[in-house]
């Protein structure tokens, strides 16, 4: 049995859940028991201490590990979300939005997880805006900055979904920016250590294949029926605006459409990580990816 743990639980992580709920592990000949999760970096911690086999998570703490400890054998093997699923969300309408407008307004960034500021500063400083410029609240919960939002105490929130379909279903929020247009960026992916990657191998490639099916799935199957299927996941979010979300999301081209993971989207975050300062040196794609069991489970 492969142990895996989710990341947190969230909504852009849907075909992970997917795999489950369709029994696509199961169909590929692979018995995978879903962990939860008090926190990402409680999912690492139990990935190298060995409680869990596999964990899905973004490759920016791979990169972050092998960076402070030259020696991690943390390596990426699948890859699922291969865009950016944040959203910069107004109160007021900006069809023809530019990263400097944010500067003066008030606006609040995602305090649960490093990925999505690294990566939105990253396009505000390419757009030659200097993210410090910003009066940016960092240290409220998506939730919390909804709120903020509707009551008319920000002007600007950085969410992913289901928060961004409730503002833009509602009124109270109008869609700016999303963050999965600028391309590629390396996002989330199966993380297991090197040891289990070839102890374990035929294991990871079936799971490998159940994932490559389920996207396959994914991409063709209306949003609607997605939902329900996965409701349990998510009760608290209503079938429609789950719905509309995935669709949203593929429209995005969230989901990559098999699961190599691609360079162009390694480097474009690694990118983003040094210049934010959150590498001291360069990470090589080799450090940290493998695509052969990718290859494998496609052929």
């Amino acid at each position: 049995m492969i142990r895996l743990s989710e990341n947190f639980r969230a909504l852009f992580y849907a075909p992970f859940y997917a795999a489950h709920a369709t029994g696509a592990f199961a169909q590929a000949g692979v018995e995978v028991e879903l962990v939860a999760s008090p926190s990402p970096p409680q999912t690492a911690k139990a990935l190298r201490a060995g409680e869990v086999d596999v964990m899905w998570g973004g490759p920016l703490r791979v990169m972050m590990t092998r960076d402070s400890e030259p020696n991690s054998d943390l390596v990426c093997f699948c890859d699922v979300v291969a865009r950016d699923p944040f959203f910069v969300i107004g109160r007021e309408p900006r069809p023809d939005f530019k990263f400097a407008d944010l500067v003066g307004l008030r606006f609040a960034s995602v305090s649960e997880v490093p990925t999505p500021w690294i990566c939105l500063a990253d396009d505000i400083r390419r757009a030659g805006i200097d993210p410090e410029s910003l009066q940016r609240i960092a240290d409220r919960t998506m939730e919390q900055n909804e709120a903020a939002l509707r009551a008319g105490e920000l002007d600007a929130i950085h969410v992913f979904q289901p928060h961004a379909e409730r503002l833009i279903a509602s009124g109270a929020g109008h869609l700016w920016y999303s963050a999965a247009r600028r391309g590629l960026t390396a996002y989330t992916t199966l993380v297991t250590r090197r040891e289990v990657l070839h102890r374990r191998e035929d294991e990871l490639v079936k799971m490998t294949r159940a994932v490559h099916r389920t996207l396959g799935w994914f991409a063709k199957t209306p949003a609607t029926e997605i939902a329900e299927k996965l409701q349990s996941y998510f009760p608290d979010v209503p079938t429609p605006i789950f719905a509309a979300a995935i669709d949203r999301y593929r429209a995005l081209e969230l989901w990559g459409s098999d699961p190599v993971i691609k360079r162009e989207g390694y480097d474009r975050l690694h990118a983003a990580m040094r210049a934010e300062g959150a590498l001291g040196k360069d990470i090589a794609f080799e450090d940290c990816v493998d695509t052969n069991l990718a290859r494998r489970a496609m052929a």
